[in-house]
């Protein structure tokens, strides 16, 4: 299966937990109906990206990152490539490229869906987020990389000011399923 059909199929198989999320869970797939590159950075007005928090592995903590751009703590996400099969494996490659963890595991998902203004097509467009968590295995040291300006780790319940709502959620999704016992693969 290529990656937009991927994408079609989780969207189409998740059940939104919020009346809001339903709404963009249509509007993805709706997306991807009409765009054919939906799946890639090149596609205008937006395009499908995967986002990860990363809890450490008793699920008490995030790693986010300071992002050059937003200037937020963020969790680790970006774009799709094209060697990419699913939307998994983005989440999990954005994951350890951002960061440096090996052995991260992917919990299922997806836990969440957000639509950001983003700056990959002046003067705007949108980044159409597909969001999920891992676990990092215990005594993880993450490296910062060359895509944030730092890099720590954060009790999922006081993340720090200068970040925003979608990235609470998804860290305190993630730690509930976490908490639940479900695990996916990584």
């Amino acid at each position: 299966m290529s990656l937009h059909g991927d994408a079609v199929a989780v969207l189409s198989a998740w059940n939104a937990p919020t009346p809001e999320e339903e709404a963009l869970r249509l509007e993805f797939l709706e997306h991807l109906r009409a765009h054919d590159d939906a799946m890639l950075r090149e596609c205008v007005p937006g395009h499908l990206t995967a986002t990860t928090a990363v809890l450490s592995h008793d699920g008490t903590q995030v790693l986010l990152t300071l992002h050059p751009k937003a200037k937020k703590w963020l969790p680790m996400g970006g774009h799709c490539e094209i060697s990419d099969m699913s939307l998994m494996d983005v989440a999990l490659r954005e994951a350890w490229e951002e960061s440096g963890i090996s052995g991260l595991e992917l919990l299922p998902g997806p836990l969440a869906v957000d639509r950001h203004e983003v700056w990959c097509h002046p003067p705007y467009s949108w980044h159409l987020d597909v969001e999920y968590a891992a676990v990092a295995p215990p005594g993880a040291e993450a490296v910062i990389s060359d895509e944030s300006l730092d890099l720590r780790w954060f009790p999922v319940d006081a993340i720090p000011e200068l970040s925003d709502e979608a990235t609470r959620r998804l860290a305190a999704r993630g730690q509930a399923a976490l908490s639940s016992g479900s695990r996916a693969f990584g």
